[in-house]
């Protein structure tokens, strides 16, 4: 299936993106560590948000197919940048997970974060290192 989003250079190092069904606008801007002023996601940054926006959404279908309350589940994600040549290296992260679930349900969470399709699409040698609470 094919999606598109429309990308335009807006000027001050900011791009404006357009979602092709919907018409929501999102704005990425260069980021501090790269010469910018990191008013908003950089495009990156948009890569690990990614991340932990599937798992979570994977997470929450699952949930809901379980009869679990998944409200207020959250994923504290990180992203750490290496140089030569300029790349994500690593994310790292928590997830946590409602309280008071069964090892099984445990499992079957932590599964569903290799069931990211966003993580596998991401090159093999970026780390990602999430802990489940």
């Amino acid at each position: 299936m094919a999606f598109k989003i429309n990308a335009v250079y807006v000027g001050d190092e900011q791009v404006e993106l357009t979602h092709g069904l919907s018409g929501n606008k999102l704005v990425t801007d260069l980021p501090p560590d790269n010469g910018g002023r990191g008013r908003t996601f950089s495009p990156t940054d948009l890569a690990a948000a990614s991340v932990a926006s599937c798992v979570l959404t994977i997470m929450a279908k699952m949930a809901e197919r379980e009869g679990i309350k998944f409200s207020g589940a959250s994923f504290e994600i990180e992203k750490h940048m290496q140089e030569g040549p300029r790349r994500i290296a690593k994310l790292t992260g928590v997830i946590t997970l409602p309280p008071g679930l069964e090892p099984k349900q445990r499992e079957k969470f932590a599964a569903c974060v290799k069931a990211c399709p966003v993580s596998r699409s991401l090159h093999p040698d970026i780390k990602l290192e999430f802990e489940l609470r």
